[in-house]
């Protein structure tokens, strides 16, 4: 097979519009640009575009790639001369100096294999991106991308987890760049910053070495295909990213309500139980999962005939209260000759093969199985038609999808995975795709349940394993943590940095999957979950059940705080997944989006930013009655949403905190749109009144945004069926009597009686 041009892209911003009648939401559309040749040499050319202020200086021999802005350099490709691709040939040249430690395992038949470059980022000291690794925000030494089934996986640790983002982050004052390396085979990054003071200096000089940061990719196989993202704001790059690899798709409302799963709830009684449990105790919740024991010896697309007998009647008991059961499908498919779905997977050629060319076999939760070759378009379209009402006995409409064990999981693999010599449709080896493997079994999955509807309902489903582009498809979480202290601590981060690669509705099992948690610690977890954008309580089946009602009043009560408040915030929510799904904007931010020129947010993990509007720092340790919340902006007021306190920013809070505080703050010079009431679901929302949080900056103004749409179908892009409100308070209006309470202690206003509809274009000055 001949090797495809490797290719290097660099991208700047244009801008298109689209409005309401009564707000403006802006995104950014990508375009390559039109280069110029400013001048040249017979050893190199200088291209300029936009207005000239971006310049590509080529240099020829040695091979280097040089761009700045207004002068001022940017990032360098190939600085070292380390561009790197290398052929399979004498077994004993591969043992390149810079390789012997990676790309180690299974025989290597393909004539293209490993490629290398490296590149220097000028300036920037600060890196981001990367998933997935259970690590700090700010990126560190080595990384190796390759994902792999890791139970309990270890923090602090830079070896691949489940998923992959080869994108990587960089910000400075005034700058944030991109750089995302387009390849699906394992992958090591390698990133070194240079300090900015010069070590060897002597004492009392004051020349610096600028800062900068070198980094080194190198993939077992592929082609170089590198995309450059200049920015220069994060929006910017976010959006830039987005053009590449997709949007995050809008859920459907219910799949940001919470949803309740373990591995695994018994039979139907047992379901019906724990859904009645919630309702006993008033705690609201949209959907409840079964993992792998609810079929017929791991046989997906089944039932346990004896635990599940009446699927469909389930479902719509559940249904009858508005909620939705989650049923799990993983891509081993049990060998089986006596089961009709094996055979007619075989026979149509959806299996991966070995190298000798029968099908491949491995074991996982079934025992003996077979992995579908998710990479064949024939094989995908195979798999979407099980999903369908008739094909799929038991199915209804309210269920939806949870791919699990898809890096793929392969009990007696190398790693625990698939051979790389695996022999995939078209010939490809498993080495040259592997981290596009359960990508493609989301997409397909993804494509299933949409079919189902006509294409009129929104899928929803979630996957352990991801590539960039995954945000298209649905959710994504962190895997098999464990219920201690520091791995809630580390969900922070994880999710933060999966945010900022795209992978924006994510989350990580509350209470951890493995382990039991103390009372405290599922607290303090329900309340961080509540804060995060995929919100999902689950256990493996040798850890006690943790039902929020078991562990006493206190706990119940404080659960239920948690959850309700977050359903009284999913108009906020809501409209921020607007704003990803048109301009790329994750829900959940680091400060430093927010803040960017100041350099004390850069490195901060353990808060962060839901939308522009609210700041939260979960609390992650046990038995305090104290935590230090930065609050960032000297020129910024934060109001604290639990007592209305003001503070100013620019400083340390010393926060007191009981088992109930959930330390959220809501920037001043915004209006966050919230419901009165929850109700026991997210249909339930409805019947509630809409509330407006107004925080006014210093200057008296402030300003929100308000979406709304079905919550359920496409209605919103094929029939434009949907509202987008701007809400204004500005400061020095004519004053108008109006009817109010004001309640002084808490800092709250109370407008009433003023018959005002959301779908109207309506204004109150005050």
């Amino acid at each position: 097979m001949s090797r495809k041009p490797s290719t290097l892209k660099f991208f700047s911003t244009g801008v298109n519009q689209f409005s309401s009648r009564s707000a403006t939401a802006s995104y950014s559309l990508l375009f390559l640009c039109r280069l110029r040749v400013n001048w040249k040499r017979e050893d190199c050319v200088c291209l300029t575009w936009g207005l000239g202020q971006y310049k590509l200086l080529v240099s020829f021999s040695p091979f280097k790639l040089e761009i700045s802005c207004d002068g001022e350099e940017i990032v360098t490709l190939n600085p070292e001369n380390k561009l790197y691709f290398e052929t399979l040939q004498d077994p004993t040249r591969y043992q390149e100096q810079y390789m012997i430690l990676l790309f180690h395992t299974h025989s290597k038949t393909h004539l293209e294999i490993s490629v290398g470059m490296d590149l220097s980022l000028h300036g920037f000291k600060h890196t981001y991106g990367l998933p997935e690794h259970a690590d700090t925000l700010v990126v560190t030494e080595a990384y190796r991308l390759y994902n792999l089934d890791v139970f309990g996986y270890d923090i602090n640790s830079r070896l691949g987890l489940y998923g992959s983002v080869p994108f990587l982050l960089a910000h400075k004052l005034e700058r944030t760049a991109g750089v995302f390396w387009l390849n699906a085979s394992e992958t090591l990054v390698d990133v070194k910053y240079n300090p900015e003071p010069n070590e060897d200096e002597p004492p009392g000089k004051k020349s610096k070495i600028s800062p900068q940061t070198d980094v080194r990719w190198m993939s077992e196989s592929g082609t170089i295909d590198c995309f450059i993202l200049l920015g220069p704001t994060a929006a910017q790059v976010f959006s830039q990213y987005a053009q590449l690899t997709g949007y995050q798709a809008l859920p459907p409302l219910f799949s940001l309500g919470y949803h309740q799963c373990r591995w695994n709830y018994e039979d139907e009684a047992d379901v019906k139980a724990v859904d009645a449990g919630f309702d006993l105790h008033g705690i609201p919740y949209d959907v409840i999962w079964l993992d792998i024991e609810h079929t017929n010896g791991k046989r997906y697309f089944t039932w346990d005939s004896e635990l599940f007998p009446n699927p469909g009647e389930l479902q719509h008991h559940l249904q009858k209260k508005n909620r939705k059961l989650v049923v799990i499908s993983d891509p081993h498919i049990k060998t089986d000759p006596d089961w009709p779905l094996y055979c007619e997977a075989k026979e149509g050629g959806h299996f991966v093969k070995n190298r000798e060319g029968a099908v491949y076999e491995g074991t996982c939760w079934p025992g003996e199985s077979c992995y579908l070759d998710f990479s064949s378009s024939k094989t995908r379209s195979w798999y979407a038609r099980q999903f369908s009402l008739s094909k799929y006995e038991g199915s209804t409409e309210s269920l939806f999808v949870w791919n699990d064990m898809n890096e793929p999981s392969v009990f007696n693999g190398p790693e625990q995975t698939m051979p790389k010599d695996a022999v995939h449709h078209g010939g490809w080896e498993h080495r040259e795709l592997h981290n596009l493997y359960g990508f493609y079994q989301h997409m397909a999955t993804f494509e299933g349940l949409l079919t189902r509807s006509g294409g009129t309902e929104r899928p929803f489903i979630l996957s352990r394993s991801f590539f960039a582009g995954s945000q298209r498809l649905g959710a994504i979480w962190t895997g098999d943590n464990v219920a201690t202290w520091e791995y809630l601590k580390i969900s922070i981060p994880m999710l933060l940095s999966l945010s900022l690669t795209g992978i924006q509705f994510c989350g990580a099992d509350v209470g951890g999957f493995v382990q039991d948690p103390d009372p405290e610690l599922l607290v303090r977890w329900y309340q961080a979950g509540a804060l995060q954008p995929f919100f999902r309580g689950h256990s493996a089946k040798m850890t006690k059940r943790r039902e929020p009602w078991l562990f006493g009043d206190d706990v119940t009560s404080a659960i239920r705080s948690a959850v309700m408040d977050r359903y009284h915030l999913l108009p906020y929510w809501y409209t921020l997944f607007h704003q990803a799904h048109t301009s790329a904007l994750p829900p959940i931010r680091p400060l430093w989006v927010e803040f960017p020129n100041d350099t004390s947010m850069f490195a901060v993990e353990n808060q962060y930013m839901i939308g522009g509007a609210l700041l939260v720092c979960p609390v992650t340790d046990p038995e305090v009655t104290e935590v230090k919340v930065l609050l960032p902006g000297s020129d910024v007021l934060w109001y604290d949403t639990n007592t209305a306190a003001v503070h100013k920013g620019a400083r340390t809070l010393d926060l007191p905190v009981t088992l109930n505080t959930v330390p959220v703050f809501q920037r001043g010079g915004t209006v966050v749109p919230r419901r009165a009431g929850c109700g026991s679901s997210t249909a339930d929302l409805q019947q509630h009144p809409f509330t407006l949080t107004v925080a006014l900056d210093s200057k008296g103004n402030a300003d929100g945004l308000l979406y709304l749409d079905d919550g359920h179908s496409f209605s919103y892009r094929d029939q434009m069926q949907f509202c987008l409100r701007r809400f204004t308070m500005r400061a020095g209006a004519p004053k108008t009597a109006v009817t109010f309470e004001f309640d002084a202690k808490r800092g709250v206003l109370t407008l009433t009686g003023l018959d005002l509809e959301i779908h109207k274009d309506w204004e109150i000055v005050i």
